[in-house]
């Protein structure tokens, strides 16, 4: 199914939050699908909340899922690995993630294995609400405010480590997809549907996508 086609930004009432740390960009996605008390709890119980969740310093999707589900938050995940890959720094982050994973159904969350396409995560976000989407943050360019052009160029053409990132995708307008990127103070960048898809597809991420 096509995408609508649309030359005004659909407004889903999102406030852009920008990431405190170099680990939280998935943290800030979830941040700003909250109510504004909503937030005010997370932020003033933030370490507590870390703490109890259990995922410390580095979040995966999963971790992302289990948050949204904490604060009521409709979602389903689309996902390659329902593991974790071979950036887990040890064993125990490993079994951490596969028993979030193992124990998603019991606890109320849907994910899917399988590859979202680009042109479906579009299909959603204008229909029904926003993405968060997992990128290479290296490979993603925004065509608002230039961030990463020249970076994002010399990626595709000599290749580089990857960059696990999380944004927030929330329109297609203008032939662009508009996104709220919390590694920037801009509030909306934009890129085009092919940048994105290349942002995200194997082998730089997992394709994993969390539809709210």
């Amino acid at each position: 199914m096509k995408a609508r086609a649309s030359n005004s930004y659909v407004n889903h009432n999102i406030s852009h939050i920008r990431q405190r740390f170099n680990w939280d960009c998935g943290i800030a996605c979830v941040l700003m699908l909250l109510s504004e008390q909503q937030r005010k709890e997370f932020i003033e119980g933030f370490s507590r909340i870390c703490l109890e969740e259990g995922f410390g310093h580095a979040t995966w999707t999963i971790d992302l899922c289990y948050l949204l589900k904490r604060f009521g938050i409709k979602h389903r995940m689309y996902t390659t690995r329902q593991a974790a890959n071979n950036r887990a720094r040890s064993d125990e982050v490993a079994n951490r993630v596969r028993n979030r994973f193992r124990n998603a159904s019991h606890n109320g969350i849907t994910v899917v294995d399988g590859v979202l396409s680009t042109e479906q995560v579009i299909t959603h976000v204008v229909s029904t609400g926003p993405a968060i989407v997992l990128v290479d943050a290296a490979l993603l360019s925004c065509d608002l405010c230039k961030h990463n052009k020249l970076t994002s160029e010399f990626r595709r053409i000599f290749g580089g480590s990857y960059r696990g990132h999380y944004i927030l995708v929330v329109d297609w307008a203008g032939g662009r997809l508009r996104y709220h990127n919390p590694a920037r103070a801009h509030p909306l960048c934009a890129t085009t549907r092919k940048n994105l898809r290349v942002a995200r597809t194997p082998p730089h991420t997992d394709c994993d996508v969390i539809l709210v």
